[in-house]
């Protein structure tokens, strides 16, 4: 017995050494993009893919690799896993049934009118989930997510990539275009705050454009998008019953799926157990800044598994499907607005 654990051991601490240095070329980007955040306002996420994507000879080939590829894939789904925090039921509560049911309704039509649309411009549909979750739900962290379960190709990587960077470009796009516009468009301060919340991909950019205009109006397009977040679990759960269903069905979708994948229980559980009030405070705190450190980390070195190159290759049709899914969430929610 004790035997066995030291061989464990001994090989956990070999492994652990063989992780270690692209682990740390990953880690020490990510405080750089987190620096160069602070200190300059720029997206970190949008930083953390750019600087990685500077070192991607690293990916090719040398001690860096392991850890490299380990930090993209594992650190990923540690980080979503742990955004569970962020998502609490008296959130869902606050705003109401007709509210909810317009957010509901816009991030599955959404996520369908990427499917399509992608389909129509011959892209395939794993990047229409891709962008049009992404899109829908949380920006980034969305992508990720999706990115964990969607069956993996020799297109994955870039795809990944390009929604990160896209997203994040057009979610900056928004925080300064969005705040004149719901001022034009006569929205009251709720309605501001939800169509902010609404639309904007990524949380950062929903809290800058809110809190432009007011401080409820901030306070609501930040509670909305929560909402949308929350509804990452669910997306994620049927995203991954289809696949594993196209993969039983004898279909080739690339790498198998688990049907409820570990990373995506945990998620649930610290979702449920904080909706509960059984979270203390400090915990939150602590599991939402580990969440944002490990993505960092994590988008850091798919940054440096991608060329620039392969993101060119994507071509134009890709970004013009990531901002056709944008605008048709904004018309979506100004209408859902009006009609309410």
């Amino acid at each position: 017995m004790l035997k066995a654990l030291a061989k464990r051991a001994q090989a956990l601490l070999m492994q652990a050494k063989t992780l270690f240095p692209g682990f740390m070329v990953a880690a020490v980007v990510a405080l750089a993009s987190r620096f160069l955040s602070e200190h300059y306002g720029a997206p970190a996420m949008l930083m953390a893919l750019l600087l990685g994507m500077s070192f991607a000879f690293l990916s090719e080939g040398g001690r860096c690799v392991p850890g490299i590829a380990f930090s993209a894939r594992s650190l990923l789904r540690v980080g979503v896993a742990l955004l569970g925090a962020r998502i609490s039921l008296d959130a869902l509560i606050a705003l109401g049934p007709g509210i909810i049911s317009l957010i509901v309704f816009g991030v599955v039509a959404t996520i369908i009118f990427g499917i399509t649309a992608s389909w129509l411009l011959g892209r395939g549909w794993r990047l229409g989930v891709l962008t049009g979750g992404a899109v829908a739900i949380c920006g980034a962290s969305a992508a990720m997510a999706l990115a964990a379960v969607l069956p993996r190709n020799e297109q994955s990587e870039r795809n990944l990539v390009f929604t990160v960077l896209g997203v994040t470009v057009l979610s900056t796009v928004a925080m300064i275009l969005y705040p004149p516009l719901v001022t034009a468009l006569s929205f009251g301060t709720q309605d501001s705050g939800v169509f902010l919340g609404g639309t904007i991909h990524d949380v950062a950019q929903v809290v800058g454009a809110g809190y432009i205009i007011s401080e409820p109006t901030g306070d609501t397009a930040t509670l909305v998008k929560l909402i949308r977040v929350a509804m990452l679990a669910p997306v994620v759960i049927i995203l991954t019953f289809i696949v594993s269903r196209r993969a039983s069905s004898g279909e080739n979708t690339g790498e198998g799926t688990q049907l409820v994948p570990p990373f995506l229980v945990v998620f649930i559980a610290i979702a449920g157990i904080n909706s509960a009030g059984l979270l203390p405070g400090w915990a939150v705190a602590t599991m939402s800044d580990a969440s944002q450190w490990l993505l960092l980390t994590a988008i850091a070195a798919v940054g440096m598994k991608t060329s620039l190159r392969s993101i060119l290759d994507v071509g134009r049709l890709a970004i013009v499907l990531i901002v056709t899914e944008s605008i048709f969430i904004a018309g979506l929610f100004a209408s859902g607005l009006y009609l309410l």
